[in-house]
């Protein structure tokens, strides 16, 4: 090694720690794991199995988390984002038993992007604001699924849907470990590489500043929204094809967990800054939370103490003091 190499690495490592804040979110994720690994490793946590099992149901977080990121990163937040999925869940399993998984598709998209509008519609010209709309719509997505679903379970049974959508595996590999690493990518790219993206981060940043620079605030702000809750549909219809039926239940308090990746991952709550690969990271760790608390034995009321404590922790270091 030269010397100009064995420079760069003190360099490299002050670096690392003068900016831990910002890179909590990965020591954590890295601690959190070894810690389980040693200590629950006879109860087969390190088991491909068992970690292939995080992936499956942390998925539908993460998909919601990324959009959850745009959202956040314009200044807005979206609380309906749960009520949402449970809502596309059961659209999509009666559109399939009705016309076939083509129309279930179709059913569980346009169920979102109709909610993403009025959520949209309500904030950008109504005027009220996001965290009032969403929660308001929360309510009014969940009332809607109980009504159509008869609170009953709609099964679906289109194997094909079923393996696309959540079922499915290549291999050991689930399909829903592609659809977050496809999403993951496109958002990435489409956040920070692109106009749109640049301009989400504007407007989080100071929408009057964004305004001045010619940027049309309430548009990025309507389409945020709508990505917001197209991805909490997508997220619906994922549910829907792991579990092979429609329920108003699935998704229900997502919306915590989804803003708490967001958080984690380092997206501003106040806008302005969002990172795609910390959300994704975020999401992980706090599936990984819930599968080390299961393994540990804990009872469920446990469990949410445990889960929020530490999720407490983390956002409070990754926090600048001033």
């Amino acid at each position: 090694m030269s010397n100009t190499d064995t420079k760069q690495v003190p360099g490299m490592l002050r670096a690392f720690l003068r900016d831990w804040r910002q890179n909590i979110i990965y020591i954590g994720f890295i601690a959190i794991f070894l810690i389980f690994a040693l200590t629950l490793n006879d109860r087969g946590f390190l088991n491909p199995n068992n970690l292939l099992n995080i992936v499956r149901q942390t998925a539908m977080i993460a998909v919601m988390a990324i959009a959850m990121t745009f959202v956040l990163s314009a200044g807005e937040i979206d609380l309906s984002v749960g009520a949402v999925a449970g809502l596309a869940s059961v659209t999509v399993a009666l559109a399939i038993s009705l016309a076939g998984p083509f129309a279930g598709i179709l059913a569980g998209l346009a169920t979102g992007i109709a909610v993403g509008v009025f959520n949209g519609w309500l904030t950008t010209k109504i005027g009220i604001p996001s965290f009032l709309t969403t929660l308001a719509m929360m309510g009014i997505a969940k009332g809607l699924a109980m009504w159509v679903s008869g609170t009953a379970a709609v099964p679906i049974l289109s194997q094909s849907y079923v393996w696309w959508f959540g079922g499915g595996s290549i291999g050991p590999i689930p399909v829903l470990l592609f659809w977050i690493l496809i999403l993951g990518a496109v958002a990435h790219v489409g956040l920070r590489r692109t106009g749109f993206g640049r301009r989400v981060l504007a407007t989080g940043g100071g929408e009057q500043a964004a305004s001045y620079s010619g940027i049309y605030t309430a548009r990025i702000k309507f389409r945020v929204l709508v990505i917001s809750s197209t991805a909490a549909a997508l997220a619906g219809m994922l549910y829907a094809g792991r579990l092979q039926s429609g329920r108003f239940q699935l998704g229900e308090g997502d919306e915590l967990s989804v803003i708490a990746a967001a958080v984690l991952g380092g997206t501003s709550l106040f806008g302005g800054k969002g990172t795609i690969i910390g959300t994704l990271v975020g999401a992980m760790m706090i599936g990984l939370i819930n599968n080390g608390l299961i393994l540990m034995g804990l009872e469920f009321s446990q469990q949410l103490i445990a889960r929020g404590g530490i999720i407490i922790l983390a956002v409070a270091l990754s926090q600048k003091r001033a």
